[in-house]
């Protein structure tokens, strides 16, 4: 998405067997996210805002219902008339039985 990212992912686990925690994981994914783009941009400076609005999916929440959030989430903003033809939007092998349309974004 031009002004927001959406990412499902399951955290992995420490040594002692503690979930690694939500804010770690993300300050992990912006900071390096941040310094490669910054990289291909030629430029320096802040990419992503401090914020972020997390959720944690519970036992009663849908993972298709998610999924398929995710996926319409281009063509709900009027980026592409359906999911497979947004280039930026990719979903795991694992998790193309909970699309909508039963495949992967698209073929890598």
């Amino acid at each position: 998405m031009p002004d927001h990212a959406h990412l499902l992912f399951t955290a992995r686990r420490d040594a002692e067997g503690w979930t690694f925690a939500l804010p770690e994981i993300l300050r992990a994914i912006k900071g390096t996210s941040a310094r490669s783009i910054n990289i291909l941009l030629g430029r320096s400076g802040s990419v992503w805002q401090d914020e972020s609005f997390d959720h944690v999916l519970r036992g009663n929440e849908s993972l298709s219902e998610t999924v398929e959030y995710i996926r319409q989430n281009p063509v709900r903003k009027g980026l592409v008339s359906k999911p497979e033809d947004y280039p930026w939007l990719w979903i795991a092998p694992a998790l193309c039985g909970l699309c909508g349309a039963g495949t992967p974004a698209r073929e890598l």
